[in-house]
């Protein structure tokens, strides 16, 4: 099987295009592929395929093998193959997803892909849609137990569901600790995607991440639009915000047609075959 290892700011993913390959078990390989002793290494498994509604599919599997419904990071990776492999007619293309067709846009330089400006679509407030059972419409600068400490916390669901915690020092966070407390918290029944964020200014922001299925990430593209909306929403940004995460930085903004748009780089590591 034919691989491309891609990166969008470090988060990492083993992309298979389906249109040279089949993958029979995708949440098997997913975990195997990710093993970074055993495998390739990854945060997941994406697989890129045809599409009767938009230019491409994108399909997203976690490193523990779970079904993502969508992969900000991953997603500028899929813009990038898609471009550059002619599976798309130029810059603009349309992707497939399992929260619908999000339209792309590439910066291209010398015949590649640099960045990539993505219509995230709407945030979505209700706390059923992430779901959660706390007893609230929407989860918003809400207290919560968890580990013992209360946390205010708000909730953003980007299609895949998100918490973020707004502090004073994200980095003195005990991440592998605290991350699967919240990610298991039995307020979000399905789990959750953890945002551990300083609020530098009001358009820059410092986030950690704890993703669902995968640990701690580099970056990650949902998060980063759900910490924009959640800042905006308690008042402590502005809708457009520069997020700068362990990977590196994306452009977010909450536009006035309620639509998230997220700018940032992906990069192609390298090619294989497995195993």
């Amino acid at each position: 099987m034919k691989f491309t290892k891609m990166h969008g700011l470090g988060n990492d993913y083993v992309c298979v295009s389906l249109f040279e390959e089949s993958v029979a078990d995708p949440a098997g390989l997913a975990r195997v592929v990710s093993d970074r002793h055993r495998g390739i290494g990854s945060d997941g498994l994406i697989l890129i395929g045809r599409s009767e509604v938009g230019h491409v599919r994108m399909e997203m599997y976690n490193a523990d093998g779970s079904r993502a419904q969508m992969c900000g990071n991953g997603i500028r990776c899929v813009a990038k193959y898609a471009a550059e492999h002619g599976l798309a007619p130029g810059p603009e293309l349309q992707i497939e997803t399992d929260v619908g067709v999000l339209k792309a846009w590439c910066q291209v330089r010398d015949g590649l892909v640099q960045t990539v400006r993505v219509d995230m679509g709407c945030p979505e407030l209700a706390a059923l849609s992430l779901p959660s059972t706390l007893p609230v419409d929407r989860v918003v600068d809400y207290s919560i137990e968890v580990g013992g400490l209360d946390y205010r916390i708000t909730c953003v669901s980007m299609g895949n569901p998100h918490v973020v915690v707004f502090l004073d020092d994200p980095g003195g966070v005990d991440l592998a600790d605290l991350g699967p407390l919240f990610e298991h918290c039995p307020a979000f029944p399905e789990r959750i995607n953890a945002h551990f964020v300083r609020v530098d200014s009001s358009t820059h922001v410092t986030m950690r991440t704890w993703e669902r299925g995968s640990g701690e990430t580099l970056a990650c593209g949902t998060g980063a639009c759900a910490v924009c909306v959640a800042g905006a929403l308690t008042h402590r940004t502005q809708r457009e915000v520069t997020v700068t995460l362990p990977g590196g930085d994306l452009h977010v903004e909450w536009a006035a047609d309620d639509h998230v748009y997220m700018t940032g780089p992906a990069v192609g590591a390298f090619t294989g075959e497995w195993p």
